[in-house]
């Protein structure tokens, strides 16, 4: 919870104008100074500093609970645990959706359907709480370009034309998902880190990022000596951000992934960067056996609570995988992608 913003913690805005001034912004920024360099910054007394560094450290610790206090608290909340992702198998599956409070990343090859997921859940996010949504505003951060506002629109109407049956709730809808283009690790960074006051001000619920691979791995050549460490200290930062804004305000995250391709001879340490719950399948090569796996090592793929792995059977029938997840078991559903977005087989929209 270091990045939680010192205006968030109890201190005067006057002395948090003054420590902003020298780019002293979250609870991390500030516990990392010295005593002597907080007392020359702020004008205050040792006992002063003292007492500022207790406060900052209590509102940043995270909070001792028990396992009954934790299910007591979402028992009482009043909001719902989960974003309906409108498929009701992969719901039930799910417990109720994609959970609030953390990660779920859709990995999967280019065209199945990953940016067709999250503009669909983009829609569900705006929605009233009675039809599943959770009546808040979207970030979007778009690091491919794929992102399509036509799109967002189709579904809109296709996926619930008795809802959106006027151009004001379609504008409203459209208005509510904002757009942010990153192309480069240091703008996705520090997007990801400017965040937590945009989530306040503008009523988020909903974060994405389609992909969170693009970027790394334009940047990061990891056959270069250094190159992997910078990459995963890189991701490290993302992941814990990421995680902070997710449980700190109760929302739902969602991140796409790519796919890259792990031999069976390959070194141990790159061996090493593949989990079981990365497969995504097996194929046989000339120099032996391969696997098509998600990218970003293994290291990544604990940051994530839940992975959905989505995949091409061949003409237009696709597959969602639950490839991890705390609650679902290892399941399967076979879906298209239609005017209104992805439609498991045997549902019928109404």
């Amino acid at each position: 919870m270091g990045s939680k913003k010192l205006r968030r913690v109890g201190l005067s805005p006057e002395l948090c104008d003054r420590l902003n001034r020298h780019q002293i912004v979250t609870c991390k920024d500030f516990l990392c100074l010295s005593p002597l360099e907080l007392m020359k910054i702020t004008g205050l007394s040792y006992r002063g500093v003292h007492e500022l560094l207790c406060v900052v450290s209590r509102a940043c610790a995270p909070q001792m609970q028990t396992a009954y206090e934790i299910k007591a608290q979402r028992s009482a909340a009043l909001s719902p645990a989960f974003l309906s992702t409108s498929l009701s198998a992969l719901d039930e599956a799910l417990r109720g959706g994609v959970a609030r409070g953390s990660i779920t990343e859709i990995t999967g090859p280019p065209g199945s359907g990953k940016t067709q997921f999250c503009i669909m859940m983009s829609v569900l996010a705006t929605l009233p709480t009675d039809m599943g949504g959770l009546e808040g505003a979207v970030v979007y951060i778009d690091t491919e370009s794929a992102f399509s506002a036509d799109r967002l629109i189709e579904i809109a109407e296709s996926r619930f034309p008795r809802y959106f049956n006027t151009e004001e709730k379609l504008l409203l809808t459209s208005s509510k998902v904002h757009l942010y283009r990153e192309l480069s690790c240091d703008e996705v960074l520090q997007r990801i880190e400017s965040l937590e006051e945009e989530i306040i001000s503008k009523g988020v619920k909903l974060v994405i990022i389609d992909s969170v691979a693009s970027v790394v791995r334009k940047e990061f050549d990891t056959q270069l000596q250094g190159n992997m460490r910078e990459r995963n200290k890189l991701l490290a930062r993302e992941a814990a951000a990421l995680k902070y804004l997710a449980e700190e305000f109760s929302i739902p995250v969602i991140l796409t992934n790519q796919i890259t391709t792990h031999l069976s001879g390959a070194l141990p340490s790159q061996a090493d960067l593949v989990s079981p719950a990365d497969d995504l399948s097996l194929s046989e090569g000339a120099s032996g056996s391969s696997c098509v796996t998600a990218a970003l090592g293994n290291t990544w793929s604990h940051s994530v609570t839940t992975r959905l792995i989505f995949q091409s059977l061949g003409s237009e029938r696709r597959q969602i995988l639950i490839a991890k997840s705390p609650l679902a078991p290892f399941t399967s559903f076979v879906y298209t992608i239609q005017k209104e977005g992805l439609v498991l087989q045997g549902q019928q929209r109404s």
